[in-house]
């Protein structure tokens, strides 16, 4: 053997691949940890980064080796072909609202009642804006996550959450898991993450995401983990549901257990004793929520001891102790730097506040709709204007109102034009109606690319992928002229457009491919009639079955469908009178588009009608709808003497007010699934 010992060194045996890989793992869980839960890293991307590679090259030399809980195992599932169905361990229930501090005050009432005078204390969590999950362990090891879905069964999305790298492919053995344990929590999105994501969508030519929400719940349903993997997707888990093995005393021992077994728990979640304490804790975050780098919208409120829990229990739809007090709606001042004209497909023109941005909810908000000019004139809004602007039901952003008090006299109110912007042929605005219209028709492009835009929308034919910019280079190219015309597009067609690329044209092509059979209901709502929603295409196609025969219809056998008026009636008839709608109908015959007629009206719902206001935060006014359709029920836009519930979700509108009048039956969101889960 050589002084400095080289040759002991060479004749050493070799580390025991297995240990090896082990050793790595448990440090990059550590790691994982230290970043993902405690926000104190001890190593830089770099050294982290070197950590992961090394695991890999092991595991590359030693298959055998890979397990399902390696944390390179994150990304690796194929495509799936949908999501399969999943039932939850325990019931993911929805939450009571509270609007205001009144409604927490009678909350609490309602909590010392159940109570008696026991002493009670409460756990307040910031409500996050995001997608609520399920995540199963058994024996430390995750092994399967799925969405909320209608709370009692939800949808497998195993290997997209797999690719959220905050979440624990296995539990830390210092929190000693038990064998089974069912986790609840929300994904979401950064807000600065949203906005990137936004840009990329507006430049690729597709709808930007509404809020942080739909963001991440259209993230963690891609078929294709690889796409949920570019997503900086983040994780809270906020609650453990079915648990077998261990036993906890309180809510606030189990999120500090959930934050020891390597979950990230918000660091903001306080117990308290008094309703007083939880009031003062609610008006410190209504006041400081924009700080935070990711979206909420409210704060839930918990009683702490788990045997109260279950002693208070629950309704069909909510549990009793528990309440989500709701932020309002939040509020910034900014600029009107001028006022445009927006073309819709239909001719109408709405005047669009072009504003300084500025930051509402979370979103950055550059532009607000002014409706239209009665509605511009009512608010007085003119160029130069300082207003206060908020996103209606989260969303939608509007200017709520003017500060007249900060005019300087070099504001300018703003005039409608008397011809179209964009095809320059003449506006009119019909007696009675509080909108103008283009007058051009197919001439315009303007109405020509806004109908291709709704034909391919969510609620219409769903075509992914398929946004305004890739249809105005469609447009520009003289590919296409009308929404029948997709449908014989190649993909060497496809090529030709800007940022194409031969997996990308893949893609586009076989988007349109799958829309080729939509429901009835799809395709009518598709065609943009005017006049015609989500709710009447679906009274229109269960009530004509054909779109031959409601093409061929009078005026009255379509003004006599239930919950269609004449207005509507005359809308759709002149609708297929036009030669141009007929040419249409006939391309997309010749192009295989071949609707789906719906299911008869028959299931326990039958003979009931439906009424939607407001906004619903569990599920979209579309699946809704569909949902009590499915069951037999008719979905009707307006309160009337045969309306049996009006479902009222956030700011109902004045349908919430003749629904009173009349003694219809309301529903908050709660009450309505409660409903559709009911047998």
């Amino acid at each position: 053997m050589s002084p400095d010992g080289r040759r002991s060194a060479e004749r050493r045996p070799p580390a025991d691949p297995s240990r090896s890989v082990e050793g790595l793992r448990e440090q990059i869980r550590h790691h994982l940890y230290r970043y993902h839960v405690l926000d104190a890293p001890e190593i830089s991307d770099a050294a982290f980064d070197a950590l992961m590679e090394e695991l890999r090259a092991l595991e590359a030399a030693h298959p055998e080796l890979v397990t399902a809980d390696s944390p390179t195992q994150r990304v690796g599932a194929p495509p799936a072909e949908g999501f399969r169905p999943v039932t939850h361990p325990q019931p993911m229930l929805s939450l009571a609202n509270a609007f205001d501090e009144e409604d927490l005050h009678a909350w609490h009432k309602r909590v010392r009642a159940g109570l008696g005078d026991r002493p009670v204390e409460f756990v307040c969590e910031l409500k996050f804006d995001g997608a609520a999950i399920s995540l199963v362990y058994e024996h430390g090891v995750f092994v399967r996550g799925a969405t909320r879905g209608d709370g009692v069964q939800g949808e497998d999305i195993t290997p997209n959450l797999r690719t959220v790298r905050s979440l624990p492919l296995r539990l830390r053995r210092e929190a000693d898991p038990p064998e089974f344990v069912e986790v609840r929590g929300e994904v979401y999105l950064p807000i600065r993450a949203l906005e990137a994501i936004n840009q990329e969508r507006l430049q690729a030519g597709q709808m930007p995401f509404a809020n942080a929400r739909n963001a991440a719940a259209g993230s963690l349903r891609q078929l294709d983990p690889a796409v949920t993997a570019r997503r900086p997707l983040d994780l809270f888990v906020y609650q453990l549901g079915a648990v077998r093995g261990k036993r906890f005393e309180t809510h606030w021992e189990s999120l500090e257990w959930a934050r020891e077994a390597g979950f990230p728990v918000d660091a903001h979640a306080r117990r308290v004793s008094s309703i007083d304490d939880v009031i003062a804790y609610v008006r410190d975050w209504a006041a400081r929520r924009d700080t935070l780098p990711y979206g909420t919208d409210g704060v839930v409120v918990k009683v702490d001891s788990l045997d109260q829990q279950a002693e208070l229990g629950a309704t069909s739809q909510a549990p009793r102790w528990a309440i989500a007090y709701k932020f309002p709606a939040e509020q910034a001042e900014t600029r009107v730097r001028d006022i445009t004209v927006h073309v819709g497909r239909t001719g109408a023109l709405t005047p669009v506040a072009d504003l300084e941005p500025v930051r509402v909810s979370g979103v950055i908000v550059r532009h607000a709709t002014l409706h239209n000019e009665d509605e511009m004139r009512r608010k007085d809004v003119r160029i130069g204007d300082h207003v206060v602007v908020q996103r209606a039901g989260e969303v939608i952003p509007e200017i709520v109102r003017v500060l007249p008090e900060k005019r300087t006299g070099e504001e300018r109110r703003f005039e409608m034009p008397a011809v179209c912007p964009v095809c320059g042929s003449p506006v009119e605005r019909r007696a009675g109606e509080a909108v103008s219209r283009c007058t051009g028709g197919a001439s315009c492009p303007a109405q020509v690319l806004e109908r291709l835009i709704h034909f391919g929308s969510r609620d219409a034919l769903d075509i992914e992928g398929v946004g305004p910019k890739l249809l105005q280079q469609m447009l520009d190219r003289d590919l296409i002229r009308d929404p029948a015309d997709l449908f014989t597009l190649t993909k060497a067609q496809v090529l030709t457009l800007e940022r194409m690329a031969d997996k990308s044209a893949d893609k586009v092509i076989a988007a349109i491919a799958r829309s080729r059979r939509p429901s009835l209901s799809r395709l009518i709502y598709a065609l943009g009639i005017r006049h015609v929603g989500v709710h009447v295409a679906d009274l229109l196609a269960r009530h004509f079955q054909d779109l031959d025969r409601l093409a061929g219809a009078s005026f009255e056998e379509v003004r006599d469908v239930p919950g269609i008026g004449p207005t509507i009636a005359q809308s759709v008839v002149e609708f297929f009178r036009q030669p141009a709608t007929r040419a249409l109908l006939r391309k997309l015959r010749a192009a295989g588009v071949r609707p789906a007629a719906p299911a008869a009206s028959t299931g326990r719902l039958a003979g009931k009608t439906f009424v939607f206001t407001g906004t619903l935060e569990r599920i979209s006014r579309r699946e809704a709808a569909e949902r009590v359709a499915a069951q037999g029920a008719t979905v009707s836009d307006s309160v009337g003497a045969r309306t049996t519930y009006l479902v009222a979700g956030a700011s109902p509108g004045s349908k919430f007010d003749r629904a009173r009048k009349l003694g219809v039956t309301v529903l908050n969101e709660q009450e309505f699934l409660g409903l559709l889960e009911s047998r």
